[in-house]
């Protein structure tokens, strides 16, 4: 039986909480996306080994990747969502949930609480769903649905949320979940993440971005980042050269100037990106390549890093000064 009570309590992160007025506080970069999770006691149900809300984690009950998520009241903050569209403030509401029985029927009511309000552009980051619950998010007012494979190739998913880890998903399922969503929301209407520096090689990331956008699957990229608390809080980051190469990479695929298959590596690294060196370095200039990838109006300050660097995805415009470090960075 379907649980029919409204979500008294909803996480939402710090920076978006200043945005919408419920805390006070200075911020470095501003969200232009409200970011909420959802409210349950105690840890999410899966075990991935990245994320302080695993079941497994040691982590605090109030973190996500590097972000506080203080929990308040929903009416409250779908009514500041509400003023915070109207008056500009914010392009999108992201809900992401935790896994736990019943939480299908959270997202759908708390996404129909904000359509009934306001028209801004609902996403919902989730576990992988079944078609009739991807339905009734649609019907919800939900706009696009996110299923991360986080992890770009079987052997690493299973090491890092799937069976290996103790987690509840696999590779099959999500595969599956991803293609349902398409059918459901449609193409260009469905995200995933994906996280460099899991242990993949250039090669296998490239060709996972690729394979994302031929079934019609936006992959958004993400550095990984150790938590402590959480299994992998031992693992580095990845080089910050390695990360340049795949922005790079993955802006020219997804914005369908270039293919995996039309570059080039050598002893594993990214050396010709399929396109000529000149279109390139005016694509580069520009630094759209290197700032936060995801939703349309999604920029995730600091979700993966500290405002003093290194700076993994850029939340603004980058500087000249940032863009020359970047292209000393990738090299000639």
């Amino acid at each position: 039986m379907r649980k029919e009570h409204f979500p008294s309590k909803i996480r939402v992160s710090v920076g978006s909480a200043v945005i919408l007025g419920l805390v006070e506080s200075r911020l470095d970069a501003a969200p232009t996306t409200v970011y909420m999770l959802t409210y349950k006691r105690g840890k999410c149900s899966a075990a991935c080994a990245f994320c302080p809300q695993s079941r497994k984690s040691y982590g605090r009950a109030d973190m996500l990747s590097r972000v506080v998520w203080p929990a308040f009241e929903t009416k409250d903050v779908v009514q500041r969502i509400s003023g915070a569209f109207r008056m500009g403030k914010i392009k999108r509401a992201c809900l992401q949930a935790l896994n736990y029985k019943g939480v299908q029927d959270d997202l759908v009511h708390l996404a129909a609480a904000i359509h009934a309000v306001s028209d801004v552009p609902i996403s919902v980051s989730c576990q992988p769903l079944g078609r009739a619950d991807m339905s009734r998010l649609l019907q919800a007012g939900v706009e696009r649905v996110d299923i991360a494979l986080d992890a770009v190739t079987e052997g690493l998913f299973e090491g890092v949320k799937g069976l290996l880890a103790g987690g509840p998903y696999s590779w099959t399922r999500h595969f599956r979940a991803l293609k349902e969503a398409v059918e459901v929301f449609g193409e260009n209407h469905v995200t995933t993440h994906l996280i460099a520096g899991l242990g993949e090689s250039e090669d296998e990331f490239m060709k996972m971005v690729q394979t994302c956008m031929d079934l019609g699957v936006y992959p958004a990229v993400f550095a990984f980042t150790p938590i402590a608390g959480t299994g992998l809080a031992d693992h580095p980051p990845p080089p910050l050269s390695y990360y340049r190469r795949l922005q790079v990479a993955h802006y020219l695929v997804t914005q369908r100037k270039s293919r995996y298959e039309e570059m080039k590596l050598s002893d594993g690294r990214l050396i010709d990106f399929g396109i000529p060196k000149n279109e390139l370095a005016s694509i580069v200039k520009t630094g759209e390549p290197f700032r936060t990838s995801g939703c349309p109006g999604c920029n995730r300050p600091f979700y993966n890093e500290r405002p003093g660097g290194p700076i993994y995805n850029y939340a603004w415009e980058p500087s000249d000064a940032e863009i020359t470090e970047i292209k000393e960075l990738l090299g000639p």
